[in-house]
């Protein structure tokens, strides 16, 4: 299959443009690994792309296309691309299914973070730790873009992921609003000490700007440290809320 037809034109807008992936409701998984925690996942393959001599994945009862010499390279989002590329359709959810959910016990907010390495590491740590859920406010990096779905090492396939919520939805629904900061505010709290084991959203804010001190919250949480760095990385500091959210809900 060459470069110019339809079906390879289609996989690079799909790799590109996040308004072609939200119109189509699909999205681009790069590399056997991944593919292969999609299905496991239950993620529904539409089609593969194969570069010349590489294997499709099994298990995917999907199309697949065999590429022509060179196309991959000029398809793929990575200087050395993975030889099998999918096509695979986003899970259909609405903030109304969380809402509905007697199960949610905590989820994560993330509030316009716009780095795609940060959010699929906070989708790791929040689906490792046992999240019900990750809701994406407006204006925050795409879930489903090339970089965050690898970054996520599958934790996307395994967590639901809801998109343009807002945080006072989440507070409508009944979950205890958290914010993380790395300067004491006003009804703030050292993680360890608050009380995170009733129904909770961690909420965490951009990378340079932090949440808006005007976000209504129940509380802020502070993470204590004793070098001279002003703050975490967003992604750390959700690595470390997440398992104290897990440690408490275990008790």
């Amino acid at each position: 299959m060459a470069f110019t037809s339809n079906r390879v034109q289609r996989l690079r807008r799909l790799c590109n443009d996040k308004a072609e992936r939200a119109q189509e409701n699909a999205f681009v998984i790069e590399g056997a690994t991944l593919i292969d925690e999609a299905i496991r996942a239950g993620i529904a393959i539409e089609s593969q792309f194969v570069a010349p001599g590489a294997s499709p994945c099994s298990g995917a009862g999907s199309a697949v296309n065999d590429l022509a010499d060179g196309v991959m390279e000029r398809i793929a989002s990575t200087a050395s691309p993975q030889p099998v590329i999918a096509i695979a359709l986003k899970p259909k959810l609405h903030i109304t299914d969380l809402a509905l959910a007697t199960n949610a016990q905590w989820i994560v907010v993330v509030d316009k973070i716009s780095d795609p390495g940060n959010l699929g590491t906070i989708l790791r740590s929040a689906e490792a730790a046992g999240a019900t859920a990750i809701a994406l406010t407006s204006g925050t990096v795409d879930a489903f873009s090339p970089k965050v779905v690898r970054a996520s090492a599958g934790a996307l396939f395994n967590i639901p992921v809801y998109e343009g919520v807002t945080v006072e939805e989440i507070g409508e629904m009944g979950f205890a609003l958290w914010g993380s900061s790395s300067h004491e505010m006003q009804n703030s709290s050292v993680f360890t000490a608050a009380d995170l084991s009733g129904k909770v959203a961690i909420v965490l804010g951009n990378e340079a700007h932090g949440l808006s001190t005007n976000t209504k919250l129940d509380g802020w949480l502070t993470i204590p440290h004793a070098g001279r760095g002003e703050s975490l990385n967003v992604a750390m500091a959700a690595t470390l809320l997440c398992f104290e959210v897990k440690r408490q809900h275990d008790i």
